[in-house]
């Protein structure tokens, strides 16, 4: 019962492992991976009831550094699914994230990569907009002293720095963008800033969208605020 027991939790863990690369890789679709997720779940759950019913009727047969395994790897296989649902649940169902509501700066360059990616180029519209200023009502126009140049440059170094794809710099236009593809899934969202001009000062607009999927988690708005604070740390060096 022992080898059972282990061999579910096992397979627990690699539904919510593998879902992820095999997406990524185009081995699986995003709907497959997903319900690896609910099944590695069950597995978990399965495997711990398995565990205390070892304990109670076959306690002989247990081992502390398999029972640990056990453990280890079906509460991970739980946790793991259970937080993003509580996460998905605590955030608006939205992708498009802008720090400019009225007028969120539109991809050029990027435009043309996302032809075929399921979540349109086009701003998501109002109602996403609602839901955003509700969320996020701390994301606004950001407003600098420095040259509209030195700030395009700033903007490209903290791109490089978070380790994002740089697809476009138009220091005359004031437009930057760029792609950050997320480790596990290989999911991609774009990013581009603008730098106008207004008397004295230069307003930074940034907006942030995922090609694919309704709701981000909030990894827009969270992506937003990362580059804000790395744009701060490269003007400040």
């Amino acid at each position: 019962m022992k080898v059972l027991v282990t061999l579910i939790s096992l397979i627990a863990l690699l539904l919510v492992v593998l879902p992820g690369p095999l997406y990524k890789f185009g081995i699986v679709d995003l709907g497959t991976a997903f319900a690896g997720f609910k099944f590695g779940v069950y597995a978990g759950i399965a495997a711990l009831v398995l565990l205390l019913l070892q304990f109670l009727l076959k306690r002989d047969t247990m081992t502390l550094g398999s029972s640990a395994i056990v453990v280890v790897f079906s509460v991970f296989s739980i946790a793991m699914p259970l937080s993003m649902m509580n996460t998905a649940k605590s955030v608006p169902p939205i992708h498009d994230i802008s720090t400019d509501l009225v007028n969120p700066p539109e991809f050029v360059a990027i435009a043309p990569l996302r032809a075929n990616a399921p979540n349109p180029v086009e701003y998501a519209g109002e109602a996403s907009a609602e839901q955003q200023r509700q969320a996020y009502p701390e994301l606004k126009t950001l407003n600098y002293s420095q040259p509209k140049a030195e700030l395009v440059s700033a903007v490209e170094q903290a791109a490089k720095n978070l380790g994002w794809e740089l697809i476009n710099a138009d220091a005359s236009n004031g437009i930057i963008e760029a792609t950050h593809t997320s480790t596990w899934f290989g999911f991609e969202d774009d990013v581009i800033v603008r730098v106008n001009d207004q008397g004295n000062e230069r307003l930074v607009d940034i907006r942030s969208k995922s090609r694919i999927g309704g709701s981000d988690l909030g990894k827009n708005a969270a992506r937003i605020h990362t580059l804000i604070e790395e744009l701060d740390t490269v003007l400040a060096e």
